[in-house]
């Protein structure tokens, strides 16, 4: 029967997963913000189905996932929720589809001045701060 190591060497061993992890997280960070450099964003359109029920649609070429897209459409409900004057917005819906590689997301949110009931809501300034900081545009 093999020895346990000592308390010691298990700490090492764990601390060289961790930076091991570490590494990853940096080297799949990178990864996406060169993808990130590749998107085209290729514009919002914003229509108003009711007095707090928006709907953005919006385009880009070169994502690697619907969640790229998917990204953008919030992006584009945080911004118009600020210029609305409203503070949240919650999301109701997103569909997204790719054709020859233009993605194209058809998004429902509803804005409103104080945070609404659900799960999905977002904090548009904090939103909008994120989108910045990713160099994901907005309206």
């Amino acid at each position: 029967m093999g020895a346990l190591p000592k308390k010691s060497s298990r700490l090492a061993a764990i601390g060289a997963l961790g930076l091991g992890a570490a590494c990853t997280t940096q080297a799949v960070e990178a990864d996406r913000d060169a993808a990130r450099s590749l998107f085209e964003y290729r514009g919002v359109q914003t229509r108003l189905l009711d007095d707090e029920i928006v709907n953005f649609q919006v385009e880009m070429r070169g994502a690697s996932s619907s969640q790229d897209v998917s990204d953008y459409a919030e992006c584009a409900a945080a911004q118009y929720t600020l210029i609305r004057g409203y503070g949240f917005a919650r999301h109701v819906r997103t569909n997204v589809q790719e054709e020859s590689g233009l993605w194209r997301a058809d998004a429902v949110y509803t804005v409103s001045p104080a945070l609404p009931r659900g799960l999905q809501t977002i904090d548009a300034e904090v939103v909008v701060a994120d989108c910045a900081e990713l160099g994901i545009p907005t309206v």
